[in-house]
């Protein structure tokens, strides 16, 4: 294939950006080269080695913590379309460059995705929309669909366990590269046909039931007035389950914050912030406040607190959802 024909999808591994490129490539069929990885490696873009006149889709990871990267690549010729919810930064104006950047609380990129599309993947949107735990605009999406509840609950929960599989310290932790997630649902327009059909599902269902076994009963490390934080110690169930576990939290207390931490292999926290679901603000905010912090308003994390820091991180947790 020439070069000025060769694609590159650079997605998160998470059920958001899997979703957003299944609604994308069911509408404009290409073969690609796939650059994804588990849901905290956001840096994507740089590790995408695409020649010159190459087309480059990215969906799902901040554009600010790419931007350099994709500098290069415009540099060298490429044309980027690039789709996203998080903060981005500086956007540059570039003619090769395409953008649709929302941060709204209340989007993520496959809701994003499916605007652009006009809704003709929309189930595939909604189900990436509940992965990123955005119900209730999933739900408002789903209206036009007009779906059964029980068909609804489904597409939450195969969004749940897609989004499950994302989280790890690297792919060695996941039931599934995102990868080969991906290249296993694609074939499926409906997403129902492939919760029934699919044993990456029942593997998935399976794991994600035995890993919140193992969650429960850790008593929290902070539950005050302002949220709740749960330390994981530094186990592979605990990195799968953080962040499933996290938006829980946060759907049992829509008032309070949560934040669930997992210790590293190398004895730092990586720590996932979901702001309250009634003021989805100040995740992202908290996050960056430390280094290797970033996300979203409603959804942020800090990829590697030193452990030395958790005082001050409970500090700010309360200052930042303080009422």
């Amino acid at each position: 294939m020439a070069c000025s024909r060769q694609h590159f999808d650079v997605f998160n591994g998470d059920a958001d950006g899997i979703c957003a490129l299944q609604q994308l490539r069911l509408c404009e069929p290409v073969q690609s080269t796939l650059v994804t990885g588990v849901k905290r490696h956001i840096r994507l873009v740089e590790t995408a080695d695409a020649p010159p006149g190459a087309r480059v889709t990215v969906l799902d990871v901040a554009f600010g913590e790419n931007r350099a990267a994709v500098l290069r690549l415009l540099e060298r010729g490429c044309t980027i379309r690039y789709f996203d919810h998080h903060h981005p930064g500086d956007v540059p104006d570039h003619p090769a460059l395409e953008t649709h950047l929302d941060t709204s609380p209340r989007i993520c990129t496959s809701l994003l995705m499916d605007r652009y599309l006009n809704g003709a993947a929309r189930a595939w949107a909604v189900t990436g929309a509940f992965g990123d735990n955005l119900d209730g605009p999933a739900r408002e999406a789903a209206a036009s669909l007009a779906l059964p509840p029980q068909t609804l609950e489904a597409l939450k929960e195969l969004g749940e366990l897609i989004n499950y599989n994302a989280y790890g310290e690297d792919v060695t932790d996941l039931h599934l590269h995102p990868a080969a997630l991906y290249r296993a649902l694609h074939p499926f327009a409906d997403p129902l046909a492939f919760l029934r059909a699919a044993p990456e599902m029942a593997l998935l269902r399976r794991g994600l039931a035995e890993d919140l076994a193992s969650a429960e009963g850790h008593a929290p490390a902070l539950d005050a007035p302002e949220g709740v934080v749960v330390l994981f110690p530094a186990e592979p169930w605990a990195r799968r389950v953080q962040g499933t576990y996290a938006n829980r939290l946060a759907n049992a207390h829509v008032r309070r914050a949560s934040a669930v931490g997992v210790a590293n292999r190398d004895g730092t926290l990586r720590v996932s912030v979901r702001a309250p679901l009634e003021r989805p603000y100040g995740a992202d905010a908290l996050a960056r406040r430390f280094p290797s912090g970033g996300g979203r308003a409603a959804a942020a994390g800090i990829n590697r607190l030193a452990p030395g820091c958790l005082p001050r991180f409970l500090a700010a947790f309360r200052e930042a959802f303080a009422n």
